[in-house]
This record gives C-alpha cells, sequence and structure tokens, in this order.
C-alpha cells in the first residue's frame, strides 16, 4: 500500500508500470488519473490540507477498502498546492484477484477522496476565487458504499 499526498507532479505512465509488477496474486489491476477541469474559464486551482491529518484519513480509508475487497495492493497520490487545467490532480489503483473487486475498490476511493478526504480546494477564475463546494452527486456516490 503506497499513498502520497504531494505538490510535485507524477508520471502516470510510470506509476501505472511500477504499481502492475506486484507479487503474481493480483488477477485485475484498475487505474484512475483524475485531472483539473478548465470549466468556466477557471485559469487555475489551489488545493490546501493539513498535513498529518490527510495522510491519516487516506491510509484509514485505504485500509478499510483494502480490507474490504481483498485487495493484494493499493496506491494513492494526491497532489496539493497550485494546479492548472489539464493538471493531474489524483492517481488510485488497485489490485485484487478479481476484477470486480479491483474496479470496486477504486470507485470507492475516488468516492471517497472527491467528497470527503481533507482537502480544500479553491478555483480561480474570471470572477475572482471561489471554495469548491461539496456537491450532492458526489455525496450521494458515497452512500452506496
Amino acid at each position: 500500500m503506497d499513498i502520497r499526498v504531494q505538490a510535485a507532479p507524477f508520471d502516470f505512465g510510470a506509476e501505472c508500470g511500477r504499481f502492475g509488477q506486484g507479487d503474481g496474486r493480483a488477477g485485475a489491476v484498475v487505474t484512475f488519473l483524475g485531472l483539473v477541469r478548465g470549466a468556466d474559464g477557471m485559469s487555475r486551482m489551489e488545493i490546501e490540507h493539513y498535513p498529518g491529518m490527510t495522510e491519516k484519513a487516506l491510509a484509514k480509508i485505504a485500509e478499510d477498502a483494502r480490507a474490504r475487497w481483498s485487495l493484494s495492493d493499493l496506491l494513492i497520490i494526491h497532489r496539493y498546492g497550485p494546479l492548472a487545467p489539464g493538471d493531474a490532480i489524483m492517481m488510485v489503483a488497485t489490485a485484487a484477484r478479481h476484477r470486480k473487486a479491483a474496479f470496486e475498490a477504486a470507485e470507492f476511493l475516488m468516492d471517497y477522496l472527491k467528497s470527503r478526504a481533507p482537502f480544500w480546494k479553491k478555483e480561480f477564475g474570471p470572477d475572482g476565487a471561489e471554495w469548491v463546494q461539496a456537491k450532492d452527486d458526489d455525496e450521494a456516490a458515497l452512500d452506496r458504499w
């Protein structure tokens, strides 16, 4: 299990290559890359977090996912700091014996990261800066778990 909260960009292809080189127990690997959307004229986004608290919260949800779906491996990378449209903001990878478990665990982690992970996002656009609020759809997605 690998959880990273970092300001630096990451290489999605390289991360996928490293993650896929497991111990042979997994029959499925699922990866997801989240990008910063440039919708509505947004010029940049800034993400804040509390070091220590964020990693602890991500480790707990990762352990929950690992136990619930019997994952053989798991990776979460989430960036903070200033980001531009098109930048990679986060990555999730899961490995399990079967594809259903790998897909469900990845979706669970993504839903958590979108709605409950302790990150605060501010978008900058033509009308100034605005904190991103939780959306009802994101909360509803988490309810299914």
